[in-house]
């Protein structure tokens, strides 16, 4: 099939009208191509997993257990529902029960789902998006080669199944084709990346001491520094959330990984704790209530096993690949918190 030759496709921003959003999904070409390209992660992500003997779970949405507990390390806020008067939360992550799902599948557990959220959407976060997460039996740096040989995998089935889709939309494949060919990506520390940044203003963010992360302007350099991809590893354990395990060279830190491409943060990995008590020691420092995590704590003491996880926003990657600059144009149906949207 030859590369289209006709005009690019633009992303008509229909996110800005909610109410006739839908419409204009039915009638522009932009959103017909994004059901292409979800198609293709979907089946592909499918294929890869299959083949590496993985089992699909079928989950729940709906959890008691946050991945991301509101406290030290958090990154997002929770999406409290009432269901038949009971509180709960729909799942911003199904984490925990990937986890559980290792000690069922001992070659791996993932997922396809929507996740939700609950801050505003923005040009670079969806309140609901679609998560592309599994856990495997091992440590990060394993997580990491997985996640590498999963992205060129992506990256090659959209060259195959979808080239001419993605060139419509971003004018080019040629950054498929790197990824696609792609040995191992260059790792930074994250006190490596605080050293390199040298004081640059607005790239580091302290919450406290032990406690920062790299903005998105942090981010940037970073990656232009290293061509469009880097792995930042070993953060400051406050910083994430509980269930990262500490690094044994120290124990501020945590063994987890985000891998920074496109708009910035798009992949983040890490391996879990193997020891209870180290469990629970997170769980203080975090200052998070071991109550709702009793059941967590409790298939770490019966059935230990050293796993690790990772999490792919999936319009975050078909971002990347369609080389576009705003998340809200990736909904096929809009969901913004706070508003009723129809259909």
């Amino acid at each position: 099939m030859s590369i289209f030759a006709g005009e690019k496709v633009q992303a008509p921003r229909s996110w800005t009208a909610p109410e006739k959003h839908y419409l204009t999904v039915l009638e522009n070409p932009w959103y017909r191509n994004i059901t292409i390209l979800q198609d293709v992660v979907t089946f592909s992500t499918t294929e890869f997993w299959t083949a590496r003997g993985a089992r699909n779970l079928h989950l729940p949405i709906t959890t008691g257990s946050i991945s991301s507990p509101m406290g030290r390390g958090s990154d997002s806020s929770p999406v409290e529902v009432e269901l038949e008067g009971t509180r709960t939360y729909l799942a911003d992550s199904m984490q925990f029960m990937l986890e559980f799902g290792c000690r069922l599948a001992p070659q791996g557990s993932y997922y396809l789902m929507p996740s939700f959220r609950g801050e505003a959407a923005d040009q670079t976060h969806l309140c609901q998006f679609f998560h592309s997460e599994a856990e495997i039996v091992g440590g990060l740096d394993d997580m990491i080669e997985v996640v590498e040989q999963y992205l060129r995998h992506l990256a090659t089935s959209l060259l195959t199944h979808a080239r001419d889709t993605v060139f419509e939309m971003a004018g080019t494949v040629e950054h498929l084709e790197v990824l696609a060919g792609s040995g191992p990506l260059p790792r930074i520390s994250f006190e490596e990346a605080v050293a390199l940044l040298d004081g640059q203003p607005g790239t580091v963010e302290e919450l406290e001491p032990n406690c920062r992360s790299l903005t998105r302007k942090g981010e940037r350099v970073l990656m232009e520094k290293f061509g469009g991809y880097v792995w930042l590893i070993h953060p400051d354990h406050l910083s994430v959330p509980f269930y990262q395990a500490f690094s044994t060279e120290d124990p501020t830190k945590a063994l987890s990984a985000d891998l920074l491409f496109g708009i910035g943060e798009t992949v983040g990995a890490g391996e879990r704790h193997t020891d209870v008590a180290d469990l629970r020691r997170a769980l203080a420092l975090h200052e998070v209530p071991e109550d709702s995590y009793e059941w967590y704590v409790e298939m770490n003491a019966r059935h230990p096993m050293r796993t690790s996880g990772f999490g792919l926003g999936v319009e975050r990657f078909l971002l990347w690949a369609t080389q576009h600059d705003d998340i809200r144009d990736l909904a096929l149906l809009l969901r913004f918190n706070g508003q009723d949207i129809l259909p």
